[in-house]
């Protein structure tokens, strides 16, 4: 008897052994599942339709493409901070201010025409909008 109340024992020692192993594999599966962004981007920084992400010091896409009336979204991903600053002379002026990490700016282009921006803390930084 003693024998068997031991094999018991070790028997459900065991499960509930396995029962912690699955359970916490299956709550690391459910934080990765959980790393999506609210801006329709990927954990990996693919922006989605009609946004730009800042990161690594540029913006992605560079060029975009929208039609009239489509606002575009930018998210700073970036750990510094970063600007959304149309080019002087541009026909629709816009100034996001200082964007720190995770912070959005949201545009909506009317006009046509093709839309220089850059970043005003950091040379180099430039992009394009072209609204059909």
């Amino acid at each position: 008897m003693k024998k068997f109340l031991e094999s018991k024992s070790r028997v459900m020692i065991s499960t509930a052994f396995l029962f912690a192993v699955l359970n916490i594999l299956n709550s690391c599966s459910k934080s990765n599942d959980n790393n999506t962004q609210d801006s329709g981007t990927d954990p990996k920084g693919t922006p989605g339709v009609n946004e730009v992400l800042i990161q690594d010091m540029l913006f992605s896409p560079a060029s975009i493409l929208v039609t009239a009336g489509t606002s575009i979204k930018w998210t700073n991903k970036d750990g510094v901070p970063h600007t959304v600053t149309s080019d002087a002379g541009s026909a629709e002026i816009f100034n996001s201010g200082s964007l720190v990490n995770g912070a959005t700016f949201l545009w909506k282009f009317n006009t046509a025409g093709t839309f220089n921006y850059h970043c005003s803390l950091h040379a180099g930084m430039n992009a394009t909008v072209v609204v059909n």
